[in-house]
C-alpha cells in the first residue's frame, strides 16, 4: 500500500470518529449560528484535537452548508394572521386597483453597532426557517427614511 491509501485511511478513521459524535450536527441544528471555531473549542475541552477544516468537512458531509443569514421582519402570530386576513380580503381585486395604490419604501439605518451580518449552517430548503434568519425590527434606535 502506498502513501496515498494510508492517507485516505487515516482521513477515513478521523472522519468516522468525528461523525460518530453527531452532537455537533445536533448542536448546529439547534443553534445554526454556531461557528466551526466554537465546535473546535468544544472538542478541545473533551480532549479531541481537530482542525477547523475537518469540522467543516464533517458538517458538509451531513448536508450542512454555511450561508449568510437572511434578514426578515420579526413577525408575531397576530402579525401573520393580520397579513393573511388582508390577503384574503384583497386577493380578488382588479390589477387597476393596485395601480392606484400609493406604495412607500422604508429603510432603517443603524446608528451604532454592525449591520448584523452573520453566517448560519443550514440544509438546502431551510433558508426561511426562523432560526436561520436575523429578525429585524422597524422601531427603536434608528432613523427612518421614506422614499
Amino acid at each position: 500500500m502506498g502513501p496515498r491509501s494510508r492517507h485516505t485511511a487515516q482521513e477515513g478513521v478521523t472522519l468516522c470518529l468525528l461523525e460518530m459524535n453527531l452532537l455537533w450536527c445536533e448542536k448546529v441544528q439547534i443553534n445554526p449560528r454556531t461557528t466551526a471555531k466554537d465546535l473546535v473549542k468544544m472538542l478541545v475541552e473533551t480532549g479531541t484535537k481537530v482542525s477547523i477544516s475537518t469540522v467543516k468537512r464533517v458538517l458538509y458531509r451531513n448536508n450542512l452548508k454555511g450561508h449568510s443569514a437572511r434578514k426578515k421582519p420579526l413577525l408575531q402570530n397576530h402579525h401573520k394572521k393580520a397579513r393573511l386576513r388582508f390577503a384574503t380580503a384583497h386577493g380578488d381585486k382588479d390589477p387597476t386597483f393596485w395601480r392606484n395604490v400609493l406604495w412607500s419604501d422604508e429603510t432603517k439605518i443603524e446608528w451604532f453597532g454592525h449591520n448584523g451580518h452573520c453566517y448560519v449552517w443550514r440544509k438546502k430548503g431551510e433558508a426561511c426557517k426562523p432560526k436561520n434568519n436575523i429578525p429585524t425590527v422597524k422601531h427603536g434606535g434608528g432613523s427612518m427614511l421614506r422614499g
